[in-house]
């Protein structure tokens, strides 16, 4: 209804608002808010029986509808006793609020003269208003906490299903929801994660398997929309509930998005209080829903990262076994190779016991890098020996054991490699061990040199050897190192140290490789080495 008509002339003019029942007003409704009772009831209707007294009115009927304030229906004065709407014929009914922005926040029936009405309506407009006012800024504040909260477990938490039950919990929260749920389905469109909230986990074991992705559920990806739906059991799209599942009526649901795609959708049933979802509902539950999209994606890019970080374990692992122990164990092996002969050869007898003694030696510190790699520590070449001597020592181990004359010739770059880190000279002497091993085992050759010396900006490590060198008919294309692990072990880690690695037929005859390592520890490592002739008869 309209307001009272202004008072004629010779009306006397509307008494002032108080200040006191308009505050005692005011303080009443945000009791109301944020607990609403009994208690809160009464003290709203004693602050508007004082405003009645306040400007010579009978009675009123205050009604709120106005979230996030609780609705509310208060009697005071003569209709303290809330007559039925057939009832209240002759009383004046306004809108409370009805020129604000967000509309109607409430109406107020009145058993007042004209002149009262207008103060008490002027008086509870005012309160409601501003009670409403704070009611929202606290209302925005939570959200904004809940957000915070939400993007908080998003980035700091790496379990999914924790994160994704602090967003179901926290938006049922602040929506007013009596049930909340997200559904995570997996490539093939089945529910691999179901996250609900408000149900106990003996009424969710009743009720069964999760959702299929039907009805509103199955609408929601498949169009990638949100929806509001007042009461489900009306809905033509509905595709009902099971046995034992609470029959809901108002629905809200949003998809959850990644990359562009519906994974799933993050959906609410039940506003308490009996009334339908809002548009300030939706937008909170699609910020949500962005949140779980979030945390969805990152905890696939962790998996990824876990799984990628196992296989670099592996290859790791693989290619330090292989450069090594392998190579460690097999030089034993060729250690023992003249042992019978010389057991039976009686001059020989000595230097068989010297090499089994070697031998057995050799092997205990292969049972002790063993043992390192058991506990996930990085075997070093030498331990704490000079790198410059490791390397020296692996030429010695050549020449005994496989009988090539070899010269080693360290003493120029020796100050460089003994400034490098531990694990670059530890690479390179992998490298050094692993060409050497090739050398003892394919080349046939008689000669070989170890070479170490600066270049420019670089440490270059030079491996050559009169041996039958390569098949150039045989030779592959750029790839051809991958499918021979020495071969790619050592390309892999020289372009691990920022260097290079090649290999060439001098001459028509024998191999050279040849590794370059950048001088200087800064240098950053992952440059590509120049493509050269590559062997085809190593391992």
């Amino acid at each position: 209804m309209s307001r009272p008509q202004p008072a004629q002339a010779t009306t006397p003019p509307a008494p002032a608002i108080d200040a006191f029942p308009l505050v005692r007003a005011l303080e009443a409704l945000e009791r109301w808010h944020r607990a609403p009772s009994t208690a809160a009831r009464d003290e709203v209707a004693a602050a508007l029986e004082g405003v009645l007294a306040a400007v010579g009115a009978r009675g009123a009927i205050l009604e709120v509808s106005a979230a996030p304030l609780p609705e509310l229906e208060v009697g005071s004065g003569t209709l303290a006793q809330i007559p039925p709407a057939e009832e209240r014929e002759g009383l004046a009914t306004f809108a409370l609020g009805s020129d604000s922005p967000h509309g109607t926040r409430g109406r107020l029936t009145l058993d007042a003269p004209a002149g009262a009405a207008e103060a008490v309506v002027r008086t509870m407009e005012v309160a409601l208003d501003a009670a409403w006012s704070r009611a929202e800024v606290h209302a925005r504040a939570e959200r904004l906490s809940a957000l915070e909260t939400a993007s908080r477990a998003v980035a700091a938490e790496l379990d999914i299903d924790r994160v994704l039950t602090v967003i179901v919990e926290r938006v049922r929260d602040l929506v007013d929801a009596e049930y909340a749920a997200l559904g995570v389905a997996d490539g093939r469109g089945r529910i691999e994660r179901f996250i609900t909230s408000g149900v106990t986990p003996e009424l969710r074991g009743q009720i069964g398997p999760v959702p299929h992705g039907m009805g509103l559920l199955g609408r929601i990806i498949r169009e990638g929309r949100t929806l509001r739906v007042d009461d489900i059991l009306k809905d033509p799209t509905a595709y009902g509930f099971p046995a034992r599942h609470p029959i809901m009526r108002s629905f809200l649901g949003a998809p959850v998005v990644v990359k562009g795609r519906s994974v799933g959708n993050l959906y609410l049933t039940d506003k308490r209080g009996g009334l339908p979802f809002t548009e300030d509902d939706e937008r909170l539950v699609e910020m949500f829903a962005v949140h779980a999209g979030i945390a969805i994606e990152n905890a696939r890019l962790h998996d990824l990262v876990q799984r990628l970080a196992v296989v670099e374990e592996r290859e790791r692992i693989g290619k330090d076994l292989h450069d090594g122990i392998i190579q460690a164990i097999y030089a034993v092996g060729l250690s023992l190779e003249d042992v019978p002969e010389l057991v039976e050869d009686q001059a020989g007898h000595a230097e068989a016991v010297a090499r089994v003694d070697r031998a057995i030696d050799a092997l205990n510190l292969v049972i002790a890098d063993i043992r390192s790699y058991i506990l996930r520590l990085r075997p070093t070449m030498g331990g704490e020996e000079d790198p410059v001597e490791s390397l020296a020592r692996l030429g010695e181990e050549l020449g005994m054991n496989a009988m090539i004359d070899l010269e080693v010739d360290l003493e120029v770059g020796a100050d460089i490699l003994r400034a490098m880190p531990p694990d670059r000279s530890s690479d390179l002497l992998f490298i050094a061990r692993e060409a050497l091993s090739n050398v003892a085992r394919h080349s046939g050759a008689t000669r070989t040199s170890v070479v170490l010396a600066p270049e420019d900006d670089d440490l270059v490590l030079c491996v050559e050897d009169n041996g039958r060198g390569f098949d150039p008919a045989l030779r592959g294309g750029p790839d051809h190192l991958g499918r021979h692990q020495g071969l790619g072990n050592m390309r892999d880690r020289a372009v691990g140290m920022g260097g290079s690695f090649a290999i060439e037929r001098p001459n028509g005859t024998g191999t050279r490789i040849i590794v370059r390592v950048p001088a200087s520890p800064n240098v950053a490592s992952g440059s590509v080495p120049p493509s050269g002739p590559e062997t085809s008869n190593r391992d």
